[in-house]
């Protein structure tokens, strides 16, 4: 047989070799599954974080599933992801201690911003949120086609942190509040609640990142953005492998170091300062949570 073809024999066996063990072993590519609030997915921030997580783990494909914080943390009690990224404190605590998930490592924070039209018809500039919410309460009740709030109403951490805020002010959240004609539930992400907000003129609660990144895009300002029931902030939860042996612990487990190491939090932190002129995320791995 002619030497070439015995060399390029050779040559294909060794691609087949190689391949073969590549699938069927070492150095398989693995899938990791993450469930996260639609807030870190629409500002674009787990775009870049997934890009540079692969260039060291390029055996690793991370796949987003963005949904609200309820949502992302039913798709962790039923095993369908390997992690959780997700903003409601509460929430996330009952998720470990039923046993679900393993633990809570916070990453970053924001504020939740309380957007509105500029004119402002509730008069809210200046107030609380407790304050804000209820003068919108009061203006919508007496003027329902001139004051309106748009509520995402999807059981996500922006809608629990919503509710909360409701429950501490004057208003019965049930009979004053859900259902009136001034208030619209979108049952929708924050970006297309932010869009609906716009086109009714409304207000809304956002989380500061999103509202930044649809800014440019949007006539609301920003109103009522500081104080502690506003502050928001963001953790990672491995799923618990002792409830679900089938996940992906390892690399749920590479990823929050990733995210939480230098290089990580260095990217949250820079991420949207040359286009917004601020911080979306302030990085906070490793230091105290934050209480106002």
């Amino acid at each position: 047989m002619d030497t070439k073809y015995i060399l390029l024999a050779v040559a294909v066996v060794a691609i087949v070799v190689v391949a073969g063990v590549y699938v069927s072993g070492y150095g398989q590519a693995q899938t990791l599954k993450i469930a996260t609030t639609t807030s870190l997915e629409d500002t674009g921030l787990l775009t870049v974080l997934e890009s540079e997580y692969e260039k060291k783990y390029p055996n690793v494909d991370v796949q987003f599933i963005a949904a609200g914080t309820g949502q992302a943390l039913e798709y962790g009690k039923k095993g369908d992801v390997d992690l959780v990224m997700v903003h409601a404190k509460t929430s996330e605590e009952k998720f470990i201690a039923d046993g679900f998930g393993t633990n809570r490592t916070i990453f970053a924070y924001n504020y939740f911003y309380i957007v509105g039209p500029a004119t402002d018809p509730a008069n809210i500039n200046g107030s609380n949120a407790t304050s804000a919410f209820s003068k919108i309460g009061t203006a919508g009740a007496a003027n329902p086609t001139e004051v309106m709030f748009v509520s995402r109403g999807d059981n996500s951490g922006t809608n629990t942190r919503e509710l909360q805020i409701w429950n501490k002010t004057d208003l019965n959240y049930t009979t004053e509040v859900q259902g009136q004609p001034w208030y619209i539930e979108s049952g929708k992400g924050m970006g297309d609640t932010l869009i609906l907000a716009n086109e009714k003129s409304a207000y809304t609660l956002s989380d500061s990142g999103t509202y930044l990144a649809f800014k440019g895009n949007l006539t609301l300002t920003a109103i009522v953005t500081q104080g502690k029931d506003l502050l928001n902030i963001y953790s990672l939860i491995p799923v618990n492998p002792a409830k679900f042996p089938d996940v992906n612990s390892e690399d749920a487990q590479s990823w929050i170091a990733f995210v939480t190491s230098a290089e990580g939090q260095k990217i949250i932190g820079d991420y949207g300062v040359d286009k917004y002129g601020q911080q979306l995320f302030i990085p906070i791995a490793g230091q105290p949570e934050p209480t106002s």
